[in-house]
């Protein structure tokens, strides 16, 4: 992954936000639901083989398209920042989000509640102004991981079959992974793959959310604390880590008992700050925007680091080479 792929990547989701039509993600979702058709059993070895086979053959026809380009640069840069672009959701993400903290500032909880769904996936047909912002400002914060921070580092690190495969399997946890009859044993490898991918991302956007405080006018102390504090007490060993940075970051409280469906799930509670309200989640807008562009610099200087250790290792390897001494002519 060249740094003007993900430049370019990453500024066609800034200025376009997701394709409108024949999006890559929203194929595969659909390819997705056909096999599901066809394999589903409610076993953890049906479900397995979903995810392995739903990631690995999307990680390897774009590692196949990588290599096919690799001898022209104009080519390769243009599929990796189309890669970029398509696994990238931020503005996507902030959009819906200003639009659910205009509504709940005109008063239009209906509206409010009406749009939720497309944010966060919780039942909203009973929540309240402050916890509709609530939602939403959580969303944001763990979206920021899955939507922005992972696809941007496993491309850094991987290059686009790298992002790809992370999309991938964020897309079949989103589908799949959930506690319900269902999918509770079906949806086992999906979640627990994503967990695994999301580890690293979701404590490098978390800690990228307390170096940006106080763009949102925050305390980086205040945010680091509650990180620390409060950051594993989620139910999700990921999401945890946005969400408490986030609360600190915002000085909001996060958590507490929510509705998936007819679920009621306690949640702790993140942060000891006020309740959520429009202005905190406008405010986690402009927090997740931070973070992705630290997350950019992040990934360049990633990029650059293994590029640098690539080339070391290449100049150890030939040196022998060229220190050899030539045999004797006849």
């Amino acid at each position: 992954m060249t740094a003007a792929a993900l430049l370019l990547g990453t500024g066609a989701d800034l200025a376009l936000g997701d394709p409108a039509r024949r999006h890559p993600v929203a194929g595969f979702g659909t390819l997705v639901l056909l096999a599901e058709d066809r394999w589903y059993r409610p076993t953890r070895l049906r479900g397995a083989a979903l995810t392995t086979v739903g990631v690995g053959a999307t990680t390897a026809i774009v590692a196949v398209l990588d290599r096919t380009a690799r001898h022209h640069p104009a080519t390769r840069a243009a599929l990796g920042a189309a890669v970029v672009w398509s696994t990238l959701g931020g503005r996507s993400l902030w959009r819906v989000a200003d639009r659910l903290a205009e509504l709940l500032e005109s008063g239009d909880i209906d509206g409010a509640r009406a749009l939720l769904p497309s944010l966060a996936g919780r039942d909203p047909s009973a929540l309240s102004a402050s916890e509709l912002a609530r939602a939403g400002t959580e969303s944001v914060a763990e979206n920021t991981s899955d939507a922005v921070v992972g696809a941007l580092f496993y491309g850094a690190l991987l290059g686009p079959a790298g992002a790809a495969g992370f999309r991938a399997a964020n897309t079949l946890d989103a589908m799949v992974g959930h506690h319900s009859e269902r999918y509770e044993r079906f949806g086992w490898a999906s979640a627990r793959f994503d967990d695994l991918l999301g580890y690293v991302p979701s404590r490098l956007g978390a800690w990228l959310a307390v170096l940006a405080a106080p763009v949102v006018g925050g305390r980086r102390a205040d945010a680091a604390r509650t990180l620390l504090a409060d950051g594993s007490a989620h139910p999700s060993p990921n999401a945890g880590q946005m969400e408490a940075a986030f609360a600190g970051a915002l000085g909001v409280q996060l958590g507490g008992p929510l509705h998936y469906g007819p679920r009621l799930e306690e949640r702790p509670t993140l942060g000891d700050g006020r309740d959520p309200d429009p202005r905190a989640l406008r405010a986690s807008v402009r927090l997740s925007q931070a973070v992705t562009a630290l997350t950019v610099v992040s990934a360049l200087a990633l990029r650059a680091g293994a590029l640098a250790a690539s080339t070391r290792r290449f100049a150890r390897a030939a040196a022998p080479v060229v220190a050899a001494p030539s045999g004797p002519t006849a």
